[in-house]
């Protein structure tokens, strides 16, 4: 993913969600998944696909069980 096509779906994604919190993180490898994050909790990856000639953007989000029992 280009930095204007990261600046772009970060841009979305806040305004969709109304969290100025999100960001997404550049990943190390050539080819891994970009990071999202709340704050300084990672909670996914943004995956890019191109099919017929269009572009989509797919957000894979993780909930962990412990986080889940934080909250009883």
């Amino acid at each position: 993913m280009t930095p204007a096509e990261l600046a772009a779906v970060q841009a979305h994604l806040r305004r969709l969600l109304g969290n100025e919190r999100i960001k997404l993180s550049t990943p190390q490898r050539r080819n891994a998944s970009v990071e999202m994050f709340v704050g300084s909790e990672f909670v996914g990856t943004v995956h890019r696909d191109v099919e017929d000639g269009e572009v989509s953007y797919a957000i894979q989000i993780v909930v962990l069980g412990e986080d889940l029992s934080q909250l009883n």
